[in-house]
């Protein structure tokens, strides 16, 4: 299976920087891993709806280039179904079944995803409905995809 995290903006700090090397190393045993990042667009202090939703739009123009027609997305929003892990596991596993051989995970960036890319994704899910820092929501989606990878070949690491 190839998995792709579309994201927005780059992970500045080191040690965000080596979280994510350390589950590329760990998920290279189960799958193809790409992270492909889009420019973050700067958000001007005191934005208005307006102007924070044309933001939005670029960045989503920018994370539509990356994504093939063939290509299975799943969003990450705030407002989604709130799966376990064991879920997630079970959703992964099932889309490999089916033939699903392309997933994307989409991480917007600090004011969240445009509705272009929130209508292009085949399933919507959510974390938590709290806002993390989107460098390392990173970390924690590669965490779970790890977690699911283990719990799909019923290795020990998901309790």
């Amino acid at each position: 299976m190839n998995i792709y995290l579309i994201t927005v903006g780059k992970i500045k700090e080191k040690f965000l920087r080596d979280a994510v090397d350390e589950y590329k190393k760990r998920l290279s045993r189960y799958c193809k891993l790409q992270i492909i990042e889009v420019a973050d667009e700067k958000t001007p202090d005191n934005a208005s709806e307006k102007e924070e939703e044309i933001i939005k739009e670029k960045e989503g123009q920018l994370i539509l280039k990356k994504i093939p027609d063939n290509m299975f997305v799943i969003s990450l929003e705030i407002d989604a179904k709130q799966p376990s892990s064991e879920e997630l596991a079970a959703k992964i596993k099932d889309l490999s079944l089916r033939g699903e051989s392309n997933l994307a995970f989409v991480i917007g960036g600090s004011l969240g995803l445009a509705r272009s890319v929130q209508q292009r994704a085949n399933c919507k899910i959510s974390f938590s409905r709290m806002t993390f820092p989107h460098q390392l929501f990173r970390v924690m989606l590669l965490e779970q995809i790890y977690r699911s990878f283990r719990i799909i070949n019923g290795e020990p690491y998901h309790k």
